[in-house]
């Protein structure tokens, strides 16, 4: 049995900069990975407010020196398309003065690992092939036990348990506390895939977000990778009142080929991926949005996406997970040096605020609202123009900004200013 101040359960993106943070402070830790890296994970369109966590933790530069070898794309806004109605922001354009503007189109794959190599680098500890199958965690006194690829078990133990595990959500499971989905469920279908585009309007360094003409609650996404290949993913709601409803392939997930194949046909994406080369098979995931209402226990904290997560529509998943990480990393350190942590002031209130930002913006976007403000922006209102923007580039967590302090009472005036 070995002791560490704090034992990591999962390497992903939160793993591997609360372990940075944490490891630079002088806490010894151990990270736990259920997984071998590299391994394929969607969620490839970072924001910019993501490179100043990384930035914090001396990982930026990392990322940087590490894009053209990975094939990292350079990313400096988005772009919204639907029917013939197109526009595009620039991230440059936002309400503040400070921070990062730009940010990168990543294979998960390759960020992670690249992460992780420069935390080990650093010089702590990381298992992988570790899968927690038992936790028995309280303050000052957590006891984790593992088993490997090999079916050989052991404890560690540990100070404090950081889940960092993703979509695994080992604590909430084990605890049985994961509750239900803060949103409706929705299906989404994505690949990856030689895109070949010769169109020259078409901007690289933008994420392309397309609205079918139709149905306004499914969308596109495309994100391109600068060694010419590029994610494409579809999302569509799975209620019963879904234009989809109807469709055996999508009530009963059969034939996805077909359904993904006729979705992209039915928008101008058909014609923009043409001459597409498939480099992945066709992937799903159903009845993604979770939650949590316990951010953290006796023993333990949850970062990114063991904690919940919303939706895709808007990138907001890394930047949820590494501003949780960064949190976390503050309050672990106040501990180490003798502090006790207000876990509910200094980490789950200030966490919550950004992701009900997030989660407003993902309402707002699915019954129309903000795709209204999105593509009739009023040329006279600059400043909330710039106000949107912002919470689009990742900042929201700028009280500040209007748009974060009220965010719904400045989305119904937006909403009706573009009317």
């Amino acid at each position: 049995m070995r002791n560490y101040d704090i034992a990591i359960i999962g390497a992903g993106p939160a793993g591997a900069v609360v372990a940075k943070f944490l490891h630079d402070a002088g806490l010894s830790v151990i990270v736990l990975e259920a997984a071998h890296f590299p391994r394929f994970v969607i969620g490839e369109s970072l924001l910019p407010f993501c490179m100043n966590v990384l930035e914090k933790c001396g990982l930026a530069d990392t990322i940087a020196a590490q894009a053209e070898a990975q094939a990292f794309q350079f990313k400096n806004g988005a772009a919204f398309a639907r029917g013939d109605q197109q526009c595009s922001i620039d991230f440059h354009d936002r309400f503040e003065d400070d921070g990062w503007s730009t940010t990168f189109q990543v294979k998960r794959d390759a960020f992670d690992q690249t992460l992780i190599d420069a935390v080990i680098k650093a010089g702590v500890p990381v298992k992988f092939g570790h899968r927690i199958i038992a936790a028995d965690l309280a303050e000052g006194d957590c006891h984790l036990t593992w088993q490997d690829d090999n079916d050989q078990t052991d404890t560690i133990q540990a100070g404090f348990v950081v889940d960092a595990s993703g979509y695994g959500r080992v604590i909430p499971k084990l605890r049985g506390t994961a509750n239900t989905a803060p949103l409706p469920p929705r299906r989404a279908l994505f690949t990856h895939m030689r895109d070949h585009i010769t169109a020259t309007e078409y901007d690289r360094n933008k994420i392309l977000i397309t609205v079918h003409p139709d149905h306004h609650d499914i969308w596109y996404w495309l994100i391109p990778f600068a060694d010419g290949t590029a994610s494409v993913g579809v999302v569509y709601p799975l209620d019963d009142q879904s234009p989809l409803a109807d469709a055996p392939d999508a009530r009963t997930y059969e034939n996805d080929d077909a359904l993904f194949a006729r979705l992209l046909g039915e928008t101008a994406l058909g014609a923009l991926l043409q001459n597409t080369e498939q480099t992945r098979p066709l992937a799903a995931i159903a009845s993604y949005s979770s939650g949590n209402d316990h951010l953290y226990g006796d023993g333990y904290v949850l970062l990114g996406n063991s904690a919940g997560f919303l939706d895709p529509v808007f990138s907001s998943g890394v930047t949820i997970a590494l501003y949780s990480a960064e949190l976390a990393a503050k309050a672990l350190i106040a501990r180490h040096n003798g502090d006790a942590p207000d876990w509910k002031n200094d980490f789950a209130k200030p966490l919550n605020a950004g992701i009900a930002t997030f989660k407003s913006y993902v309402e707002a976007w699915y019954d129309g609202r903000l795709q209204q403000i999105i593509f009739n922006q009023p040329d006279r209102d600059l400043q909330l123009k710039r106000m949107v923007v912002s919470i689009l580039a990742g900042y929201a967590w700028n009280m500040e900004n209007p748009l974060v302090a009220k965010t719904d009472r400045y989305l119904n005036l937006l909403h009706e200013l573009s009317l």
